[in-house]
């Protein structure tokens, strides 16, 4: 399992390991936050491995994700990497035999029956696995100002029905309706997952990913509809806006709702301070009641690490259920463990580590889960243009060709 680490330089022995290098895109938000609870713990446990900290900025990895895929390729991987499991894990670096598995850690930390079943198969390839999930982000998750929901009057949208309602009576009173920030592309993307999966169920958006259901099937073009329609009650200025912007905007009460993944509730109560259930509110994205978009940070041990022991002290306090639990309540995310304290959770986080139990688990788009990394970029860029020009026929006939490509 321990990555060799023969012809290093000194200092730089596989018996040394006096450093990890921790590569990442955690520097904004409650993420931040999260990932220094983390090192504090880690160099509590391990006072003579020092920490580095090789976070890169950027919403998703953008910028983090290229400046990986730069020094993975030149042979000078980092001690461990932020990866989303799924395809973004298994289809790149997995695939590649860029990354050491890690069966013999999972054995030895008691793990297999610490994470769900289907969990440890999004991070595992051919029988083996390949990194340890620190958690659970649910994506499909429609934020709210609490105040503006009272004063006028209206319920949280479990419908499309009741959103386009909902907008319309905001829109009216001078209230942008629905935050959206796609400076980064992804953003809009985001949002079209959330609607794809609520109009066509948790099935039949898992058959779009392998090509079983096509792009251009009648059911999915009225889904990008619905979603056309949706960005008319955006802010104008989406486009000059970041997630973290447009979720200011319902925190200040310039807008009243926000599709974004639960990171988004990590920056209201850790950044803005604001109070889960009174400042704010969620609930499930439109018509995905029932269902749970995952997806989950993992982190690995890469072929040619200089710090593999170091890195898999890393890991062991990563997969464990006190490292969880410092974690995820300041990142705004549910431990990935199935054995964690709910009691260090707020109202959102005991609720969701209760729907995770019992909802139907699908792949984010987005976040590199549901198809392969290549695809994924294609997919922003498509969506970027549909949200300016709103060709409902150019983006379904782009995404079929892009994926079938992709998947063959």
């Amino acid at each position: 399992m321990t990555a060799a680490c023969g012809g290093q330089s000194d200092g730089q022995e596989a018996g040394d390991n006096k450093q990890v290098e921790i590569f990442s895109w955690w520097t904004g938000a409650g993420e931040e936050a999260g990932l220094n609870a983390l090192i504090k713990l880690f160099e509590e446990k391990n006072s003579n491995i020092q920490v580095k900290n090789a976070a890169v900025a950027g919403g998703a990895g953008t910028n983090a994700k290229a400046t990986l895929a730069t020094r993975m390729q030149g042979d000078d991987p980092p001690d461990t990497f932020q990866v989303h499991g799924g395809s973004e894990l298994n289809d790149s670096w997995v695939a590649a035999g860029k990354m050491e598995p890690l069966n013999d850690l999972y054995k030895e930390q008691g793990w297999m029956d610490k994470f769900p079943k289907d969990l440890i198969d999004m991070v595992s390839k051919d029988g083996k696995i390949y990194s340890v999930p620190v958690n659970i982000h649910r994506g499909n998750v429609l934020w709210y100002n609490a105040k503006i929901f009272d004063e006028n009057g209206i319920e949280p949208p479990a419908s499309f029905d009741d959103f386009f309602k909902a907008a319309e009576k905001l829109k009216k009173k001078g209230i942008t309706p629905l935050a959206l920030g796609d400076k980064e592309p992804w953003g809009a993307t985001h949002l079209l997952e959330t609607v794809l999966l609520g109009k066509l169920g948790p099935e039949d958006y898992g058959k779009l990913w392998t090509g079983k259901l096509s792009f251009e099937d009648p059911k999915v073009k009225e889904a990008l509809k619905t979603y056309k329609k949706m960005l008319t009650y955006t802010n104008k200025d989406h486009a000059a806006r970041n997630w973290q912007d447009a979720a200011q905007m319902v925190a200040k009460g310039e807008a009243a709702m926000h599709v974004m993944g639960d990171w988004a509730k990590g920056y209201f109560t850790t950044d803005l301070k604001l109070k889960p259930g009174k400042d704010f509110g969620w609930t499930a994205a439109p018509g995905t009641e029932g269902s749970f978009m995952v997806i989950t940070d993992t982190f690995g041990l890469p072929k040619g690490a200089k710090n593999p022991k170091a890195t898999q002290e890393w890991l062991r306090v990563l997969g464990s259920a006190e490292g969880q639990d410092v974690f995820n309540p300041l990142k705004g995310s549910i431990p990935a463990r199935v054995d964690a304290d709910v009691n260090k959770y707020d109202e959102y986080g005991k609720e969701t580590i209760e729907q995770f139990r019992d909802a139907k688990l699908t792949p984010s788009l987005a976040h590199g889960s549901a198809a392969p990394e290549g695809f994924v970029t294609e997919a922003d860029q498509a969506v970027n243009t549909f949200v300016t020009q709103g060709n409902v026929d150019r983006l379904a006939q782009t995404l079929k060709e892009k994926l079938e490509q992709a998947i063959q």
